[in-house]
């Protein structure tokens, strides 16, 4: 999305559509924070009399950094953004960047050391622990290579990949340009400015046919005349309706095209035949290519990252609340075993509907109605805040005059249209309403709404009826679960389906492989899929409880899915002192609630769980609004904890429906109360289904330190040559998740999780922290690390030989960052430990790609696995489908090990993943992804929730000036009597 500055964007004209001027009740100038200059404070001063239609230009310069002295005499702190030890005048460690803050004059300031968060413990030892981090090597660490050509355990299965060989040309060269357009217009603006340049000036440029990402880079087959050309486009300015206006209306834009490079395929075409095992993948070449194939579709769809949008596949459907699905493409070149492939993909994604702004408001809201406004109701203050939230950053262009402009909404005006007022250029006073209907004869109609405010900085203003959304514009707002549920319905493809629309855009007229662009470069692209043979994993034997003797059961339907009609847990817990509340319901639901305590009583006890069969206290019925007070909550959850004499192990929530109230209630009870939760809806305790009750009861005896699901066959006796009975070893997870897009104050949320019980290796505790905002590499990982090697002492009374490190949400662009900053805390937290040096693997996991799988029109069977062809020509990884695709087309998870101590073979590595993707606690099938990842998103959801129910008024403000980083909210600290237990799950 185009990013707007001061109101408009740079290609639009410098005069603004409308006044500009205070609210009558506006404050005064004062508002503005001071900028220190040379140690002088110096005040910005709004003019009164500004021109009343041209933008007031007010460009201020950030605020210098306060600097923090801190005195000699403090021996050693902790650094926030760096997270590492520090002391004064030590050799011993890391040089750590300035300690800044902010400057609060010419003078200086002393302040005392950063205190350290509420989850951060200092090691007992201090002294030792700096001598050992000096000695940590932190070198530059590679990926590791794979350790044979692949797998060979598992039955033969042929397989069709949407994956499209690409051969290209060696010897051909292009030539990377420099581009640089002033004024800086929009992206699509840009790309007319491209076409026209290459119509008018085809000599110029040696007759080729360049392609453009639409930004800074322009990539051509043959070499231009002259290395710099300087060029100037004209081009006609389109109206509202889209229609380009009269000739003489043309906006001019300066083109300067400069050499950067000249760049040939010699060192892609040795890296993926791997004839000298020193080349880097050349990722300039690589990157050229993939706009080579990006120009086609990118003239005739909306581009989104790497995704282009048209309806031509099918339209676009109303999905409700103002927003509309629309179906396209996915395509991304990746260098394979096989050569360069091209992966392409069926995707969906939701725009702003392109209408009115009122009729947009309407459909989202629905105090907004058509008596609603004939009333001229003013908006109350919680209305204006949704109306506000549901438009901000959204473009929109306005009706009442012909202009090519389009505007982002930064926020609303607090007072409505009628009151709105301003001076003209000059200085006398007018009325808002009052300039619309001298200067374009239009009388507004609805006074009471409030306008769009289309400056960050500065008030300009735009009737809400004179506005539309513009087209073609992703929708970043949180979908709601209707929404949500037509999105995936829109996207949800049986495998024959999306097999053959896939064929059809590879083949079709906007395709990446359409157009001549391709032929200029000598790129030839397959419209066959890929074939090739896949393996199908054996399901493991897995091991359960039978009154007191162990029984065992391989999973053999072919969905792998299995029950415990004939069966126990392998480890029930015993939960006696427990309570239920319900929230909100009507009586006749409430009198179910007998029945429930009963049936899951007995539901518990027929899987060898121990539920108490009355509750600590008689059942509590609450109304649904208690959620909302969090005081009321908290004191109600205390007092009930209180009756159990503090010792309440489970209380059962019963909801009327889904609310915004459950993270209250979480974080209360997970911080505060120190209580295991599990919450339930009032419309599944009306059936009471037998497959209710038992994920019920699977959920709390996982949450309550039990076990289901083990292995019957542990992982010592199925891979021996890696794991040993009295060597324990330990899973992690680690999981990074970001605030909302919209969302630029929030931190982010870190979890990592740990197995705690070896050989079984199904009971996970977690670590959770907050960090920097939208920072992927966790911060304060040696310190999680540390906590869960610690518990694990303490559980098994030894540390871990091995390591075994599963990593979630990193793009391939990060692997090597990550790997070399998270294994460096991972080695930190093992040296806290005198003489401990376990043996690391480090793999990541990635779900969200766009490889699919295909088998005979079907999805492929549970334990399909895919470690050629289509997989990296030199590194260590796989593709595999561990679960049974029961909607749509499964998505096979990417696992790449990255580095590897243990040195795992091709087969080992892979049955270990597919055995644990069969202990997940919270059914009975095998899951898609490994259950150290799973956990670690699970905590990591749950850590959110606390985070933003604590400080929940700090999403979505608008800053704009920030004179350093963000602070990070730290989490909320965790009660000891859940901290050990599964209680995210």
């Amino acid at each position: 999305m185009e990013k707007a500055k001061k109101g408009r964007n740079r290609d639009t004209k410098r005069h603004s559509p409308l006044p500009f001027g205070t609210h009558q009740n506006a404050m005064p100038l004062m508002e503005i924070p001071p900028i220190i200059q040379n140690g002088y404070p110096y005040q910005y001063r709004y003019h009164q009399s500004c021109p009343a239609l041209l933008p007031l230009p007010l460009s201020l310069p950030l605020p210098p950094p306060f600097l923090l002295y801190v005195p000699p005499a403090a021996p050693l702190f902790y650094e926030h953004n760096s997270h590492k030890w520090r002391t004064n005048g030590q050799n011993g460690l890391r040089k750590q960047r300035p300690v800044q803050n902010h400057v609060l004059g010419p003078t200086e300031a002393h302040f005392d050391p950063i205190p350290l968060r509420q989850e951060v413990e200092l090691p007992q030892n201090l002294t030792n622990f700096q001598n050992k981090i000096s000695h940590i090597d932190i070198t530059e660490v590679g990926i590791v290579r794979r350790p044979d050509s692949g797998g060979t355990e598992g039955s033969i299965i042929p397989l069709l990949v949407n994956h499209f060989l690409v051969q290209f040309d060696p010897t051909q060269r292009i030539f990377h340009y420099d581009v640089n357009i002033s004024p800086r217009p929009s992206k699509e603006t840009a790309r007319m400015i491209k076409q026209k340049l290459v119509e008018e000036n085809t000599d110029l440029l040696s007759g080729s046919m360049p392609v453009f990402d639409g930004r800074k880079n322009l990539y051509s087959p043959v070499e231009f005349q002259r290395d710099q050309l300087e060029f100037y486009i004209s081009l006609p300015i389109p109206s509202n309706g889209g229609k380009l206006a009269e000739c003489q209306n043309q906006k001019l834009f300066r083109v300067n095209i400069r050499l950067v490079s000249k760049l040939t395929g010699e060192k892609l075409d040795s890296y993926l035949k791997e004839q000298n095992n020193g080349v880097n993948l050349p990722q300039d070449y690589l990157h050229a290519l993939d706009i080579v194939l990006r120009e086609a579709p990118s003239e005739s769809c909306v581009s989104v990252g790497r995704s282009h949008y048209t309806r031509s596949m099918g339209g676009q459907r109303d999905i409700g609340g103002g927003v509309v699905g629309m179906r396209g493409f996915f395509q991304s070149l990746r260098p394979t075993q096989q050569g360069l492939s091209l992966n392409v993909d069926f995707s969906v994604m939701a725009f702003h509907e392109s209408i009115g702004v009122i009729p947009y408001l309407q459909k989202k809201y629905s105090f907004l109605t058509d008596d609603f406004l004939r009333r001229k109701r003013v908006l109350s203050e919680e209305e204006r805040k949704q109306v506000q939230s549901a438009l901000k950053n959204v473009k929109i262009f306005v009706s009442h005059r012909e202009t090519h402009q389009r505007f982002r909404v930064y926020s609303l005006t607090e007072g409505a249209t009628e009151d709105l007022k301003f001076w003209d250029r000059s200085g006398k006073e007018y009325k808002l309403v009052d300039y619309f209907r001298d200067q374009y004869n239009h009388e507004i109609e609805f006074k009471n709404l409030p306008c769009l405010q289309i400056s960050r900085s500065k008030p300009c203003y735009l009737p809400m009826e004179l506005c539309t959304v513009c087209d073609s514009q992703k929708f970043l707002g949180k979908l709601s679960d209707e929404q949500t549920a037509q999105v995936l319905k829109m996207g949800c493809q049986r495998p024959s389906e999306r097999k053959d629309i896939i064929n059809n855009v590879v083949k079709c007229a906007f395709g990446p492989a359409s157009g001549s662009y391709s032929n200029q470069f000598n790129l030839q692209v397959s419209k066959e899929m890929t074939q090739l043979v896949g393996r199908v994993l054996q399901p493991p034997k897995l091991k359960f409880g039978d009154t007191g003797h162990v029984r065992d059961m391989t999973p053999n339907r072919q969905d792998r899915q299995w029950n415990f009609l004939n069966s126990h847990v392998t480890e029930g817990s015993i939960v006696r002192k427990w309570a239920i509340i319900s929230f909100g319901g009507t009586s006749e639901q409430h009198a179910c609630i007998p029945t429930f305590i009963r049936q899951l009583s007995n539901r518990c006890e027929h899987l060898g769980i121990v539920l108490s069969k009355s509750t600590m206290v008689n059942p509590l019925f609450e109304h649904i609004q208690l959620l909302n007070n969090v005081m009321g909550l908290e004191t109600k959850l205390r007092k009930i904890n209180e009756s159990a004499n503090g010792n309440l192990q489970l209380l059962v929530c019963v909801m009327e429906r889904k609310h915004k109230g459950y993270g209250h209630l979480k974080r209360i009870a997970d911080t505060s109360i120190g209580v295991v939760t599990q919450c339930c809806l009032y419309q599944n305790l009306t059936k009471l289904t037998s497959q209710f009750l038992a994920n019920l009861a699977l959920k709390i005896n996982a949450k309550l330190g039990g076990c289901n699901t083990a292995l019957y066959n542990s992982l010592p006796l199925q891979i021996p040559r890696i794991f040993s009975d009295n060597q324990p070893v330990i899973f992690m997870g680690a999981d990074v998740t970001h605030p909302h897009p919209l969302d630029d104050v929030s931190p982010s949320v870190v979890a990592v999780v740990g197995s705690m019980n070896w050989p079984a290796s199904n009971r996970y505790i977690s670590r959770m922290r907050s960090q920097t905002h939208r920072q992927e590499i966790m911060e304060n990982l040696d310190i999680m690390v540390y906590e869960l090697l610690e518990e694990f002492l303490l559980e098994n009374k030894k540390l871990p030989s091995k390591i075994i490190f599963f990593r979630d949400g990193v793009s391939e662009t990060q692997f090597q960052k990550v790997l070399k900053e998270e294994l460096q805390a991972i080695r930190i937290a093992c040296k806290r430990f005198d003489g401990y040096q376990p043996l690391v693997t480090f793999a990541v996991v990635q779900k969200r790609h766009h490889t699919r799988l295909f088998h005979s029109d079907q999805n492929v069977p549970p334990g399909t696995v895919v470690d050629t062809v289509i997989t990296h020509p030199r590194e260590f990884d796989f593709y595999l489908c561990s679960h049974w695709g029961t909607k749509g087309t499964s998505r096979p998870t990417h696992y790449h090990v990255l580095w590897d101590e243990n040195q795992f073979r091709s087969d080992e590595m892979q049955k270990l993943v597919h055995s644990l993707c069969y202990t997940f606690v919270r059914c009975t099938k095998p899951v898609s992804l490994v259950p150290p990842v799973y956990y670690a998103h699970l905590a990591a959801y749950r850590a959110r929730l606390y985070l933003e129910r604590s400080d929940s008024g700090a999403c979505g403000k608008q800053i704009l000036y920030r004179s350093g980083p963000l602070q990070t909210v730290p989490l909320p600290k965790l009660q000891d009597s859940v901290k050990k237990l599964m209680f995210y799950c």
